[in-house]
């Protein structure tokens, strides 16, 4: 067993993330054990960057109201207590809506050399205006 009792918070880094987005570390992928999860917040209009991941990723929305969008155009808003699953290797965003916060666990199962996650660009403002405009406003 191992107590982990002092994980900080950091800022996410900003060729990840548009806006103001924090993380808080829950679990790393260290052999033989593969998950990665975190505790994200993100602050209101903050999001993601496209991404994908190798494995898939699972969302569990802890706090306020978000977004997810994938490349198709799909979004759906979400709320505390949801959760979105995202098979692998689907291109796709997160984050808060323009006026709310939104937290999330972000939980990944790493391929072997990290969590398998792919960075891509950021999300447009367009794109997101978008996707904030959509059904479920």
């Amino acid at each position: 067993m191992e107590h982990v009792t002092d994980t900080p918070t950091v800022k996410a880094p900003a060729e990840r993330f548009t806006g103001d987005v924090f993380l808080h570390p829950i679990a790393t992928p260290a052999e033989p054990a593969r998950l990665a999860a975190a505790l994200v917040r993100f602050t209101p209009g903050a999001r993601t960057h496209w991404h994908s991941h190798a494995l898939g990723q699972v969302l569990h929305i802890t706090d306020g109201v978000g977004l997810v969008g994938t490349r198709d155009g799909n979004v759906v808003r979400v709320r505390a207590g949801e959760t979105v699953k995202c098979p692998a290797g689907e291109e796709h965003w997160h984050g808060a809506t323009d006026a709310t916060l939104m937290a999330h666990l972000a939980m990944v199962v790493g391929d072997g050399s990290g969590d398998g996650t792919s960075w891509l660009e950021p999300v447009t403002d367009e794109q997101y205006a978008a996707a904030l405009a959509g059904p479920g406003r």
